[in-house]
């Protein structure tokens, strides 16, 4: 009896392969030792013990009488039978079993590694499998490595390299060897003939199981979660929509005094997240998701996906949020072009002008120059203060102010009610 503890160690457990699989590879590791030593396996059982780590190989050849052995791969003779056995007769059948002794230590050293490579090649399908199966779950980890573009992470309940690219972490992440990590499984790929297990946490359906996990009424089905926008670590705008009448979902989503939301704010690096009710009334929609401006007039263009949006104009800052971060997940959520105006004396002035149409009374250098600094149409350069236009564009102050009376006489001195 060959024990594989001993001799095949690195490989009796099999932690990523089946034992049905682990048994058959290791058959067939042996077969092919019992191939090149005897040319042929057919009179061979290997019998593995998987629990113990047991391996037994045993040659079955049928006994005739000496003189008339035949072929020597199925007969033995029977004084030869007799050192095995001597109860055995012509007729029948000899159980020799052998050691692995037997074939050699070269023999041995190459099915060991033949072993080495089958089992990992296993393992590592095992392994993709079982995680491209898992793609979009939530999976926490163990920083094991910190390298200058990503993190290597050890799976908590499995053990394996998953990674966290930096291009996948919120803006505030910081850690250290031995911090746990959570994000959800974005991508399952071999590299290099090995799984590359991607996990992030910035994309919108990470936000997304982390509700699941603390709304019940969404894992439920009660609350659908319609659309997520992010832009991680400052703001994301969730639109939910209850199947309940009796159930408010902006309500169960944040919780009693906000009981729910704070877990996933703090696990998100206290990203400013909108509970939005959806609805299918897309003024209605566009007016939630720019919350927590308050606008006057809607005016939509559905042909060209593009809402008009007038607010008074001590909400228009709300409206566009830090960075331009409201109006940007407010486009990203509703799927129109969302553009803000100013009121100005109850009349709403949209029309614009390009740069270009004044070349007639504005040098062309002096407009490359305004351009070079965001500004393209006549309004986005009337928004700008004279100091602003000077300190901006290296352009002499006295240029400045002829531009500015050129592109405000165009408008009959009216200065309100630009795109922003």
């Amino acid at each position: 009896m060959v024990n594989l503890v001993d001799v095949f160690s690195d490989f009796k457990t099999g932690k990523n392969i089946d034992r049905p699989t682990m048994v058959r590879v290791l058959e067939d590791v042996f077969r092919t030792l019992i191939k090149k030593k005897y040319g042929s396996d057919e009179n061979f059982d290997v019998i593995v013990n998987t629990t113990t780590g047991d391996l037994e190989i045993w040659r079955v050849r049928a006994v005739v009488p000496d003189g008339e052995v035949t072929d020597e791969s199925a007969q033995v003779s029977q004084s030869e039978a007799h050192q095995i056995d001597e109860s055995l007769d012509a007729g029948d059948e000899c159980y020799e079993q052998l050691v692995i002794d037997d074939f050699g230590r070269r023999a041995i050293m190459a099915a060991r590694q033949t072993l080495v490579s089958r089992i990992m090649e296993l393992e590592k399908d095992e392994v993709f499998r079982k995680y491209s199966e898992r793609v979009g779950d939530v999976v926490t980890g163990e920083v094991n490595q910190i390298m200058k573009k990503e993190l290597l992470i050890l799976d908590d309940a499995t053990g394996n390299e998953i990674v966290l690219p930096r291009t996948e972490m919120i803006k505030g992440d910081y850690y250290r060897k031995g911090d746990m990590v959570r994000g959800i499984i974005k991508k399952v790929e071999m590299r290099n003939n090995a799984p590359f297990i991607l996990i992030s946490r910035t994309d919108p359906s990470f936000l997304e199981k982390l509700l699941e996990a603390e709304v019940p009424e969404i894992e439920d089905g009660i609350i659908e979660v319609k659309n997520i926008v992010r832009l991680p670590g400052e703001r994301a705008k969730v639109a939910v929509e209850s199947h309940d009448d009796r159930i408010d979902p902006v309500g169960a989503c944040v919780g009693m005094k906000g009981s729910r939301i704070h877990g996933i704010v703090r696990e998100l690096r206290n990203e400013n997240i909108d509970i939005i009710n959806y609805t299918n009334n897309i003024h209605l929609f566009i007016q939630r998701s720019l919350t927590p401006a308050k606008i006057t007039t809607i005016d939509i263009d559905q042909e060209r996906k593009r809402a008009s949006v007038f607010l008074d104009p001590d909400q228009v800052s709300l409206a566009i949020g830090k960075s331009g971060s409201n109006i940007k997940l407010a486009t990203k959520l509703t799927g129109y072009e969302i553009d803000v105006y100013r009121n100005n004396q109850q009349e709403f002035e949209i029309d614009d002008v390009d740069l270009e149409e004044f070349s007639d009374a504005i040098e062309p250098w002096v407009i490359e120059a305004l351009k070079g600094i965001g500004c393209d149409t006549a309004r986005q350069v009337l928004e700008l203060s004279a100091e602003e236009l000077v300190r901006r564009t290296d352009l002499e102050e006295e240029t400045v102010k002829d531009v500015l009376n050129v592109l405000a006489s165009e408008f009959d001195g009216e200065q309100g009610g630009g795109s922003v």
